[in-house]
């Protein structure tokens, strides 16, 4: 009895073994497929109208400030990276919830957002109006300023009913896309 108990743990033993390396494979396999399924990431210029889920972006023009920037101010020895754009509220509900469309330089952290039209930062922006703001990166002193700017474009995805709280939004980040445009160097001294 021993041994048939003996021989039945050593066989449920070896099917584990083995589901534990089909699964493997195929997570393996699936995720090859995936990058290799997927194409190369779409450019936009200046001027194209991207839609990102909950928001209709047009991305406009860079530049660099060393002073002030909308009202930002930018440390003495310190440049900003300005990336103006205009954005329509695509949902039912007025939101601020932009602050994550437009990624540049990891390093660089998080982008202060002003709205251009009366330079309130963080402004929530009403459904189906578009409205111009100004994403402003400060960069160190240490940090040469950019001729050329790429950033990533992102998207969310709506859920009814998300998983934590069972309560509507827009969840999942994902690029969609590249924006790159050159940077006008002090470009923006008139507008301040």
């Amino acid at each position: 009895m021993r041994v048939l108990q003996s021989l039945k743990s050593r066989i449920a033993a070896a099917l584990a073994g083995i589901g534990t390396l089909v699964a493997a494979a195929s997570v393996a396999l699936y995720g090859a497929y995936g990058k290799i399924s997927r194409g190369a990431e779409p450019m936009f210029a200046a001027g194209t109208t991207i839609q990102t889920g909950q928001w209709r972006v047009v991305p406009q023009r860079a530049w660099t400030a060393s002073g002030k920037a909308y009202g930002v101010p930018v440390k003495p020895g310190a440049t900003a990276l300005v990336l103006e754009a205009e954005l329509t509220n695509r949902t039912a509900e007025s939101s601020a919830d932009y602050l994550g469309v437009f990624r540049w330089n990891e390093a660089a952290g998080k982008p202060y957002v002003v709205g251009l039209r009366d330079s309130l930062q963080m402004p929530y922006l009403q459904p189906g109006l578009p409205e111009r703001v100004a994403f402003i990166w400060t960069l160190p002193p240490s940090a040469a300023a950019p001729a050329q700017a790429a950033f990533a474009v992102a998207s969310k995805t709506y859920k009814p009913i998300d998983n934590l709280y069972g309560a509507p939004g827009w969840f999942n980040p994902a690029v969609v896309g590249r924006v790159e445009l050159p940077v006008a160097q002090d470009g923006a001294k008139a507008v301040q």
